[in-house]
């Protein structure tokens, strides 16, 4: 994946002053001008076309400001906030916390110093997505509350970074979505200007911006033409009536021109190695099943699509002038870049789910070798337990020790060693969601083209490569220094010298570094959820498309 959009993607990055703590959020500064701003209600946004649905009375909004003491500024802001939106709450639904609220928080942790202590509301945060009934959420006076405070440090972020009130009203008229719309009703006002209408200069995010124009335009002309299944891999010298409907798809994409024959030729099996690349299919130059399913894909779901990950993009950080690691979870990539320059790409295996993992950041400070791996509770119960019950050896066998016991169930962990279940090494970047990366015994999964495979966290293809890039400015861990402590086999952490930042992203398409379009599988379904907020006929839904 293209990793320089991240750079400048969001006008409210474009200042370089760090953002405030949390402190912020409880107390206004006493010197910002008073500002009356015109905050008609959105009447037109109800229950069935909210991005939303969960709303709150006005009232609460008026007690909030009342007991908060917010000056005339921030109160009116709060006002215009939630009339723009009719009371929708923002950052919640019913299913739980909206990708905006995840985004937005990781993007408030990225920004701020790194020495800032936590506060109530990122403890708030914090239980709620840590909350196993978050498909059950109402609008209670917690929820409400925890929703009117991130809102309270969303203006104070938005201020930081923009002093004139035309720019802070449209960041909370079109940062957060309020009313569902038809796609291509949605892609047209964002190619109009009608829609995000405040400055993205990052280069990528206008390459893909490109790509939903020419996206839109194969939709209203009638989609791409359909391939056949074929039933069977065809390669090159081969003949059939399917390969000159390839050819015909290919070339409404503009990705071959030659012939139309029903022969698999030369040219052929270039171009469908590239665009298998760029599917993230093993690019072996055979046609099957996989690679058909994705040509078939309708246009106006790629439009979707793109609209889908343009919307995420809004809230990426700008990319720092150090060091700086970037994991894609749909691609099984992670990429670290040094400056404006790459420094090397790396595969991973990621886990089979992920619920809030969209958007997240921290800072990778400490390597640890030959770590033990806590077991957790639930493989404890589900897999340890019946294990130690059917074979006196299990623990012995497992390379396991008991080491006590909490509400009824051994509290067990693995030993170091080549068999541990991390490996020989994990690196650790707090976060609120408990996620680092670590080595793996099985190497074989790194041979799959789709890497999301069991529980766990995110494992490294090379971890020994990615330990001596973090400490190679510290002298006293030279590469034979770390090969003599993994000798050891004795748990050893490492603190890095100078932290580097952690961005976990979910993207499902963007613009490679040859200008081309690449699309990922949802594995975790995040795409299919937010196109049920966002679109009142969604691409996949089998409604028609909705006229210009």
């Amino acid at each position: 994946m293209k990793i320089s959009f991240l750079t400048g993607l969001s006008v409210i990055l474009s200042a370089v002053t760090m953002i405030t703590s949390c402190s912020g959020d409880e107390k206004n500064e006493g010197d910002i001008k008073k500002s009356h701003k015109k905050s008609d209600r959105n009447y037109a946004i109800n229950k069935q076309n909210a991005y939303s649905d969960l709303f709150m009375d006005s009232t609460a909004v008026e007690k909030f400001i009342a007991q908060q003491k917010l000056n005339d500024t921030i109160a009116d802001d709060l006002r215009l906030f939630y009339n723009l939106r009719n009371f929708q709450f923002a950052w919640f639904s019913t299913d739980g916390a909206t990708e905006q609220m995840l985004s937005f928080r990781s993007l408030y942790d990225y920004s701020k110093d790194s020495g800032a202590t936590r506060k109530s509301l990122d403890n708030r945060l914090d239980d709620i997505l840590t909350n196993d009934s978050l498909g059950t959420l109402t609008a209670s006076p917690t929820i409400s509350k925890t929703e009117l405070l991130l809102t309270w440090r969303f203006i104070n972020y938005v201020h930081q970074r923009n002093k004139r009130e035309s720019d802070q009203r449209k960041l909370y008229a079109e940062m957060v979505p309020a009313m569902k719309s038809p796609v291509l009703t949605v892609a047209d006002a964002m190619l109009e200007g009608t829609r995000n209408d405040f400055k993205v200069p990052a280069q990528d995010y206008e390459s893909l911006k490109k790509q939903l124009a020419l996206y839109t335009e194969k939709a209203k002309a009638g989609g791409f033409p359909k391939i056949s299944a074929t039933g069977k891999i065809l390669k090159k010298g081969t003949k059939n009536k399917s390969i000159k409907q390839i050819k015909q798809r290919l070339a409404a994409e503009s990705l071959y021109s030659s012939d139309t024959t029903e022969v698999f030729t030369d040219e052929l099996e270039s171009v469908v190695r590239e665009t298998q690349a760029r599917y993230g299919l093993t690019a072996d130059g055979r046609i099957g099943a996989s690679l058909i399913k994705q040509l078939n894909i309708p246009a106006e779901q790629r439009v979707e699509q793109i609209l889908i990950n343009l919307e995420r993009m809004k809230w990426m950080p700008a990319e720092p002038k150090g060091r700086l690691i970037i994991v894609n979870i749909p691609e099984f990539k992670l990429h670290v870049r040094d400056g404006s320059s790459k420094a090397f790409d790396m595969d991973i295996v990621v886990g089979k789910e992920g619920n809030n993992t969209i958007n997240f950041s921290g800072n990778l400070n400490q390597v640890v070798f030959n770590p033990y791996w806590n077991v957790p509770r639930s493989i404890v119960s589900k897999e340890v337990v019946p294990g130690m019950d059917n074979n006196e050896y299990y623990l012995e066998d497992h390379n396991m020790e008991v080491t006590g016991e909490e509400d009824g169930l051994p509290v067990v962990r693995q030993l170091p060693g080549d068999r541990n279940a991390l490996g020989r090494v994990k690196f650790l970047f707090p976060n609120s969601f408990n996620i680092y990366f670590h080595d793996t015994p099985e190497k074989e999964l790194f041979k799959r083209t789709k890497r999301a495979y069991s529980h766990g966290c995110i494992r490294l293809a090379d971890p020994m490569k990615m330990a001596n890039y973090l400490l190679e400015d510290d002298e006293q861990w030279s590469a034979e220094k770390v090969d003599s402590v993994l000798s050891t086999e004795k748990e050893k952490y490492v603190r890095v010298k100078d932290p580097v930042p952690v961005l976990i992203s979910y993207y499902t398409c963007w613009v490679n570094e040859n200008g081309k379009i690449e699309f990922r599988d949802d594995i975790y379904s995040h795409d299919k959820k937010i196109s049920r907020k966002l679109f009142s006929q969604p691409a996949g839904s089998g409604g028609k498309l909705a006229a210009r």
